[in-house]
């Protein structure tokens, strides 16, 4: 991690932004994201006992990546015609992924459901990484393409390889660089994971221009 480069990151943005992602005219795309509201809803639709209900369980999976604004309308489409296709057997293996990757094994679990989805064209990272970042979103990371591999380039993060197929490793390492930032930086900035990211995106564009 280069250290001088987040610092300047982090004033340049403060600097023209005070008060930071509460300047509605700056931010009104994060003032209308609730992520609150998102992580709430998560947590009530996948919490552990719905998990002896394989059917409740695949609902709320797709409830809950329906409700966010992260994922585009396309894949949302297409995850409820895949979903719908699924017989009893399917949903109760899905259900088993889902359980993993947010309580249990969690290598086991998201690469299970990466394999699970990659059979519908569906293993894209915003549908892999939404549903533990509602679950956990102050330490699991949404992953954003465009987002992740321009704070990769700018910050010459070596160990991130980016693939377009999401991956545990990648992930694990990607984690690890961004917390390792996140402790260097203001509150103000930190208070929500999806909300870090975008001051990054922000920040370097800002210093790009």
């Amino acid at each position: 991690m280069n250290l001088d480069k987040l610092k300047d990151l982090e004033s340049e943005f403060l600097h023209r932004y005070p008060s930071g992602f509460k300047d509605e005219s700056f931010f009104p795309q994060i003032q209308k994201f609730k992520p609150e509201k998102l992580e709430l809803f998560a947590k009530e639709v996948l919490k552990k006992e719905n998990f002896s209900n394989p059917n409740l369980v695949v609902e709320g999976f797709f409830k809950t990546i329906q409700k966010s604004v992260m994922v585009s309308l396309f894949d949302k489409l297409k995850l409820k015609d895949a979903i719908a296709s699924l017989n009893s057997y399917e949903k109760d293996m899905l259900s088993i992924e889902i359980y993993e990757l947010l309580y249990g094994n969690k290598k086991e679990g998201f690469e299970g459901l990466v394999e699970f989805l990659a059979q519908y064209n569906l293993a894209k990272w915003t549908i892999i990484s939404v549903t533990p970042y509602c679950i956990n979103r102050h330490k699991d990371y949404f992953i954003k393409p465009t987002t992740t591999k321009m704070i990769i380039k700018y910050f010459e993060l070596n160990d991130c390889i980016y693939k377009p197929r999401p991956s545990f490793e990648f992930y694990e390492n990607y984690t690890k660089a961004l917390d390792e930032m996140k402790s260097n930086l203001d509150n103000s900035l930190t208070f929500d994971n999806v909300a870090f990211t975008s001051f990054f995106k922000v920040a370097i564009e800002l210093c790009e221009d």
